[in-house]
């Protein structure tokens, strides 16, 4: 079989389209996220990338390589780890490191903040504001970049902010704001 079949695009920013891109070029995180991207990164650098290293060293060294299914599966896999260390090392680079618990006590929205609101329905939302490389929805955590969080974002506790939506403009009232306490 041809090579031009069996080939994956080598381009570094595949990953960078599912990221999307922050206004400014920022990258908030906080420490714990900026931590746990450090530690990946790590991880790929330091065992990861050597272990298929040399499992593709050790198929390579078998004979005939276009039909070698370690071979070629090792090296499919050291492309994608080698992608997964270009995304996050970029990532880091332009990481802006912050702490939500500078803003403890306050009621007004920042990065960081567990913020609840309620929409026209009435229906109560709590949310996390994080970085865009740590949210996870499954959490109720949201990208500092999303939609509802650039709508929250100043807000006070009592405000009512504009949320467009496809249907056209929702308000939301900011119910409570709260973030970790200091040393948390």
């Amino acid at each position: 079989m041809s090579k031009a079949f069996t080939r994956e695009s080598d381009h570094e920013d595949d990953e960078d389209a599912a990221v999307p891109a922050a206004p400014g070029g920022k990258n908030y995180v906080t420490r714990t996220g900026y931590e746990r991207l450090r530690r990946e990164l790590l991880d790929l650098m330091d065992e990861e990338r050597p272990k298929v290293v040399e499992a593709v060293h050790w198929a390579a060294k078998n004979g005939d390589r276009s039909e070698n299914g370690d071979y070629l599966y090792g090296k499919k896999r050291l492309r994608e780890i080698d992608r997964r260390i270009r995304f996050l090392t970029k990532r880091l680079e332009i990481a802006e490191v912050v702490d939500p618990s500078a803003h403890h006590g306050s009621d007004q929205v920042f990065f960081g903040a567990t913020v609840t609101y309620a929409d026209e329905s009435g229906r109560e939302t709590t949310i996390t504001i994080m970085g865009t490389d740590e949210a996870d929805s499954a959490q109720g955590q949201v990208s500092w970049v999303a939609p509802v969080s650039r709508a929250l974002l100043k807000a006070r506790v009592g405000d009512v902010v504009k949320l467009a939506v496809p249907g056209g403009a929702q308000e939301l009232e900011v119910l409570e704001v709260s973030y970790p306490a200091p040393g948390a």
